[in-house]
C-alpha cells in the first residue's frame, strides 16, 4: 500500500514539475532512482568468473539501501541475456554485466546476424574489473612452457584439446589466436561454463585450456592444473613469477579481458550519470579492491568517453582475431 501511495506521489510530482516549467522528467526521475530493485543480468552460466564479480558488485552497491540483485539469463554466448536487455525498459532497472562476447566479439563470430546491435542497443556504465586469461595445462602433460607446448603440438597434431566456457568467449579466442600465431594444430572443446571445462581439465579429460584468472587461482595454487603463462601483455600482480606468453616465444601476443555493465541504450542520462557514480564508488571502495586482487584482477573505470574508446578498441581486436582464424558460430 505504502509502495503504491508513492508511486502515485512520484508521478504527481512529476507533473506538477515539468506543467510548472520545472525539473525535467528525466532528471526528476533521476532524483527518486533507484526507489525499487535493480536486476543485474549476468548472461554467463552461474559460477563463473562472470557471475563471481556481478554479486561482488550487486552486494557493494546494495550497502547504500538499495537493492541490487543478480540474474542469470544464459544462452548463446551471452546473446540470450544480452538480447532481454537490450529490449527491456531502458529505466535502469534492469542491466547487463557481461564478458566480452555479446559486448565486442560476437558480431563478428556469428553467421547469423545478432538480434541486437552491441554498438547502438546499449549504454556503457563502467569497466568494472579487468582481468587476466592464463594458459593452464593439465600437470599430466608433459610440457613445462609455452615452447615446450608448442613443440609438444606440433609432434602430436590433433592431441591436444583446449576447454573453454563456451564458443566466443575470450578463453576460446585466445587458443584460436595461438592457433594462428603458432601455426600449431589445437582441437576447441566448448563447454556449457567455466566449472565443467575445468573440471576436465583437472581430470585430465582435455590437455590445456585458456582461463580467467579468478576462477582458476584455486586450481593452481591447490597444484591441480599447470599454469604455464599468463596470456596478457603484462605479468599479472598476482602471479607476478608467472611470465607471458609473449615473453616465451610468442611476441605480439595478448588477451585478456574484462567485465562490463551497460544499460539499455535509451536510458536517460541523469538515471546514467547515478550508475556511473555509484559505480565508481564501489570499485574505489578498499574492500573491493582488495577482493579483486585476491581475485587476479583490478578496478577499472566509469569514466564515459574513456569505456567507450576501449569498447571501440575491444571490438577491432577481436575481430581481427576471429577473421584470422576463421573461427565461426552458426
Amino acid at each position: 500500500m505504502l509502495s503504491a501511495v508513492r508511486s502515485v506521489a512520484v508521478v504527481a510530482a512529476l507533473v506538477i514539475a515539468v506543467a510548472n516549467g520545472g525539473l525535467p522528467a528525466s532528471k526528476a526521475l533521476a532524483e527518486t532512482y533507484p526507489d525499487r530493485v535493480v536486476k543485474i543480468i549476468n548472461p554467463f552460466p552461474p559460477g563463473g568468473s562472470v557471475d563471481v564479480t556481478a554479486r561482488l558488485l550487486a552486494q557493494k552497491l546494495s550497502e547504500s539501501g538499495h537493492q541490487y540483485i543478480v540474474e542469470t539469463r544464459s544462452g548463446a554466448g551471452g546473446n540470450v541475456g544480452a538480447d532481454s536487455v537490450a529490449k527491456s525498459d531502458p529505466d535502469g532497472y534492469t542491466l547487463l554485466f557481461t564478458a566480452p562476447g555479446p559486448l565486442a566479439v560476437n558480431k563478428t563470430l556469428y553467421r547469423t546476424p545478432l538480434p541486437f546491435d552491441p554498438e547502438t542497443d546499449f549504454a556503457p556504465i563502467a569497466i568494472f574489473a579487468k582481468t587476466p586469461i592464463v594458459l593452464m595445462v593439465n600437470p599430466q602433460l608433459p610440457v613445462k612452457d609455452v615452447k615446450e607446448l608448442l613443440d609438444y603440438a606440433r609432434a602430436n597434431p590433433g592431441k591436444i584439446n583446449f576447454g573453454s566456457a563456451g564458443m566466443g568467449s575470450t578463453p576460446h579466442l585466445s587458443g584460436e589466436l595461438m592457433k594462428t600465431m603458432a601455426k600449431v594444430e589445437l582441437t576447441h572443446v566448448p563447454y556449457r561454463g567455466t566449472a565443467p571445462s575445468m573440471s576436465d581439465l583437472v581430470a585430465g579429460h582435455i590437455q590445456m585450456m585458456f582461463d580467467l584468472l579468478p576462477t582458476s587461482l584455486q586450481q593452481i595454487r591447490g597444484g591441480n592444473v599447470r599454469a604455464l603463462a599468463n596470456a596478457g601483455a603484462t605479468r599479472a600482480k598476482t602471479l607476478k613469477d608467472l611470465p607471458t606468453v609473449a615473453e616465451q616465444g610468442l611476441p605480439g601476443f595478448d588477451a585478456s579481458s574484462w567485465v562490463a555493465l551497460v544499460a539499455p541504450a535509451k536510458t536517460p542520462a541523469p538515471v546514467l550519470a547515478t550508475l556511473r557514480s555509484e559505480v565508481a564508488k564501489a570499485m574505489a571502495s578498499p574492500d573491493i579492491v582488495k577482493r579483486l586482487d585476491e581475485l587476479g584482477s583490478e578496478p577499472g573505470t566509469a569514466d564515459e568517453s574513456t569505456v567507450r574508446a576501449f569498447l571501440a578498441s575491444e571490438t577491432k581486436k577481436w575481430a581481427d582475431v576471429v577473421k584470422a582464424s576463421g573461427a565461426k558460430v552458426d
